[in-house]
């Protein structure tokens, strides 16, 4: 084979890589957890510190046409199909590596088996997530139309449970420790947070779907998440302090049982 026959080849081989969907096959082989030292909330924040986005909660893009977080009619939710399948159309940003890519789709992947959520390929699709690598890690809340933007930043983003975090708040769910009746389970120590990230701990009409709170949720905020000093907790679980909060390994029985419940799976 000539030389030019061999360029073009490989030309097209790396043209069918940077265009194909996330890999199936590849999720029982790929699975990346984050440090146990560093707890999810802390590594988003320190990603979207400097963000060019309008943020509350520390990763939910504020609204700039209609208020997704008031959700009327279920608009903001994804639709099931005739099949009782949830589909959500994505888009990946081919600046991904096929490593990070196979981590993206490890983290669909508990979705699509434990749930009747699943995460397609974007064909013509009006509304659909374009996962890509922007300042910081953030999304949408629930479905906004249209495209919307969930950003996992490389090297700072690309984790399996941070992944499932961000894709949460892209199916509609809010950040645990926010949620109506918090306050039975976690107190809020309102004198050690910055003075300009209180909102981030304002309560939620939430839906929590006859579900216990989950100390366990991969949606729950660290303990000193925005703390005014380093180690200083801003989050103190009820009765028992010593209760761990902020895991980032991946969702919780209860985080997949919330989903289930949420679209009727």
């Amino acid at each position: 084979m000539d030389t030019r026959a061999s360029l073009s080849i490989l030309l097209l081989l790396f043209g069918v890589s940077q265009a194909s969907p996330l890999i199936e096959e590849s999720f029982e082989e790929v699975f990346v957890s984050e440090p146990e030292s560093v707890d999810i909330t802390t590594r988003i924040l320190e990603s979207n510190n400097g963000s060019s986005e309008v943020l509350i909660e520390g990763d939910l893009v504020f609204p700039k046409t209609r208020n997704a977080l008031i959700c009327f009619n279920n608009n903001c939710f994804w639709k099931k199909n005739s099949k009782n399948i949830v589909e959500v159309p994505y888009v990946v940003s081919r600046e991904y590596s096929s490593g990070e890519r196979s981590v993206m789709a490890n983290a669909m992947s508990t979705f699509h088996s434990k749930t009747c959520i699943r995460f397609v390929p974007r064909s013509t699709q009006t509304d659909y997530i374009s996962i890509e690598n922007r300042d910081g890690c953030f999304s949408s809340y629930g479905r906004t139309g249209g495209m919307q933007v969930v950003s996992l930043r490389r090297n700072d983003c690309v984790y399996h449970g941070l992944v499932q975090h961000e894709l949460l708040h892209a199916l509609g769910f809010y950040h645990e420790h926010t949620r109506s009746d918090r306050d039975q389970y976690v107190r809020i120590n309102w004198d050690n947070i910055i003075s300009d990230k209180v909102d981030n701990f304002q309560k939620q009409k939430t839906n929590n779907q006859n579900t216990p709170y989950d100390y366990g949720s991969v949606l729950h905020y660290g303990k000193t998440t925005f703390s005014i000093q380093p180690g200083w907790k801003t989050i103190i679980p009820i009765p028992d302090d010593t209760v761990e909060i902020g895991q980032s390994q991946g969702m919780s029985n209860i985080d997949i049982l919330r989903v289930n419940k949420l679209y009727g799976c």
